[in-house]
């Protein structure tokens, strides 16, 4: 299995998630963050995870008789370079952004079920901005995010910070003219 198909499923891309910031977890932690999925369908995802070089074993305990493994993510390979995402097929990239959206709803199904989860005043946020850019605004827009956001993955767990999920997504929409350009074709 490829890169693109181990993380284009919603269980192994929480789990991903889950894994990120230098976190090392069990599989029964994983279970715990990841409630909506069964813990057979938790381990076996860890499983191909491990099994596609996307998730290291970190260590090994004895816990009442069993081997208890704790996991990381390898970081080099959580993601998918350009020259990987050009060779995708639009089925490709749909199927990936389905994973993704699906991951991302789950997540937040799971944040509203916790117990004293608070969307105002967690600073929950889930808006959509239509903005006119040019290539050049784009690419510094691109660029401004991520001097913005890279710094922070760095940051350690403490207990000051909660873990958020940050998922940007920009893709470009359909204009009035390409849609009455395909209504008359």
């Amino acid at each position: 299995m490829d890169t693109l198909e181990l993380l284009a499923h919603p269980v192994r891309l929480r789990v991903v998630h889950a894994l990120r910031g230098g976190r090392t977890l069990t599989t029964g932690q994983l279970c715990a963050l990841i409630p909506d999925a069964s813990k057979a369908t938790v381990y076996r995802h860890v499983d191909l995870l491990v099994a596609g070089g996307i998730l290291d074993v970190a260590g090994e305990r004895r816990v009442r008789g069993a081997t208890e493994r704790s996991y990381q993510l390898r970081q080099e390979h959580t993601g998918i370079d350009a020259d990987s995402m050009r060779a995708l097929t639009p089925q490709h990239h749909e199927r990936a952004f389905a994973a993704a959206m699906a991951a991302l709803a789950a997540e937040f199904g799971a944040y509203l079920e916790r117990e004293g989860s608070d969307p105002v005043d967690d600073l929950v946020g889930y808006r959509q901005h239509a903005i006119w850019l040019s290539r050049d605004e784009l690419v510094a827009l691109i660029g401004a995010m991520q001097a913005a956001i890279a710094p922070l993955l760095a940051n350690e767990p403490s207990p000051e910070r909660t873990r958020y999920l940050l998922s940007p997504i920009l893709f470009p929409a359909e204009q009035a003219e390409q849609a009455e350009q395909h209504d008359s074709s």
